[in-house]
């Protein structure tokens, strides 16, 4: 049986090789389409390519977003302000010398943007390569000069005063039921950005409102003496953290001075230690019982965050006539807050930080206070308070109400925690 069929499988004539082991293909006739197959690469003409590249469209380079540190060639910009430029004019104070620098000198301004260089601390009006280092008051003339010329420039801007019924006329044009327009003062005060912000509301409306929260509340003195120097206007209305303040007679926005702006918040220097390991006058043992019993001595007031600090400093005073260790309750502030007020307490008290443990400011009167002193210095504080009170006058003729008859929300600690409108705050360049 098996004989035959080999017989006939040797003469049989010789098929074509199969390309498939598998015999499915002759039992059903598939046959692979032709894009199945692979098909010899043919060489193409070197024109048709051309041809081809030239009908394709060329890819667009990719989106690059503006910069603001291109300056495209332009030269850099020249501000006639005869003051230094200072991320804060508020809580930087020009007097004390740190030890170091947490950074390389580069200017915030970004580079080649301004023509004044840039020291770490400030963008000096007056070169500070010309200061003589032995020299008690180094550069006094030039210095007293640029003083000069920002008073002319601020006396010829404001004019004639305002008349009270003027002044009333714009207070009440700035009240909260009467317009949005508002500047917000916050925990780093007055900063270089913002004079740039005051000038332009200037543009549209005679005087702007500021809302001042936060530590530079404190020595609300030192706020309204920058703002008015700072920015060449004047403050026609205080009452509480609210200020409004006027541009002058004859403000033009077209010829407002150049402000350059600040890029990014630069870091700030590393001064002295403000708690050291004893206190001067006592001993070691000393000052370890003092900071223990500070932190039993009964709470004088707890502040709230972002709040209003402008009876701090009284407080402090009269505390002081009865115990010679304060303690100021500052849980939930940020630290850099409550140190920051315990340095403004002790220049403007003044007294001695003991601790800042647990979040407490601890002060000590020290040894040589005097009552007397401060009961005269709040005397002549509260004289000017109400001479400065009695220029204001209502439309009608009435007087303004004095410190003493505002409410004591305004009066007193913020016991809420009232946060600044982050659409509304200007920053930091946090």
């Amino acid at each position: 049986m098996l004989l035959p069929a080999l017989l006939r499988r040797a003469h049989a004539p010789a098929s074509q090789p199969r390309r498939h082991l598998s015999r499915l293909l002759d039992r059903y006739g598939f046959v692979a389409p032709a894009s199945l197959t692979p098909a010899p690469r043919e060489s193409r003409n070197p024109d048709d390519a051309a041809a081809a590249g030239k009908k394709r469209r060329t890819k667009k380079p990719p989106y690059r977003p503006p910069s603001s540190l291109d300056r495209g060639g332009r030269p850099p910009a020249r501000s006639d302000l005869p003051f230094d430029f200072r991320f804060s004019y508020t809580e930087s104070t020009p007097g004390s010398k740190p030890i170091g620098l947490r950074e390389p000198k580069y200017s915030p301004f970004g580079p080649g943007r301004l023509d004044r260089p840039w020291t770490g601390l400030c963008a000096p009006a007056v070169d500070a390569t010309l200061r003589d280092v032995d020299a008690e008051d180094p550069l006094p003339d030039a210095e007293k000069g640029l003083e000069e010329a920002r008073g002319r420039e601020r006396e010829r801007l404001l004019g004639e005063p305002l008349t009270p019924a003027e002044r009333a006329f714009l207070v009440e044009k700035c009240q909260k039921n009467r317009t949005k327009r508002q500047i917000n003062l916050g925990r780093d005060g007055l900063t270089h950005n913002m004079l740039n912000d005051i000038h332009n509301n200037w543009k549209c409306c005679e005087a702007v409102r500021i809302k001042c929260l936060g530590v530079p509340t404190v020595d609300m003195e030192n706020v309204c003496h920058q703002l008015e120097d700072k920015s060449g206007g004047l403050i026609i209305h205080r009452k509480g953290g609210h200020l409004i303040l006027y541009r002058g007679r004859h403000y033009n926005p077209k010829k407002r001075p150049v402000i350059p702006l600040m890029l990014w918040k630069p870091a700030e220097p590393i001064y002295p230690r403000l708690i050291k390991t004893t206190i001067e006058g006592l001993t070691i043992e000393e000052t370890k019982q003092m900071r223990k019993k500070g932190l039993h001595v009964p709470v004088l007031t707890k502040l709230a965050k972002n709040g209003y600090y402008g009876s701090l400093v009284p407080m402090v005073r009269d505390a002081f006539l009865a115990d010679e260790l304060v303690r100021i309750d500052c849980k939930g502030l940020p630290k850099s807050d409550y140190k920051k007020i315990g340095v403004k307490l002790r220049d403007l008290v003044p007294c001695i930080i003991v601790s800042f443990d647990k979040e407490q400011i601890i002060v000590w009167r020290g040894k040589d206070y005097d009552g007397n002193l401060q009961d005269q210095t709040q005397k002549s504080l509260s004289s000017v308070i109400d001479s400065d009170d009695a220029l204001v006058e209502s439309e009608n003729g009435d007087p303004v109400p004095t410190p003493s008859d505002w409410p004591s929300e305004c009066s007193g600690i913020s016991s809420s925690d009232e946060v600044l409108d982050d659409k509304s705050v200007i920053s930091d360049l946090d």
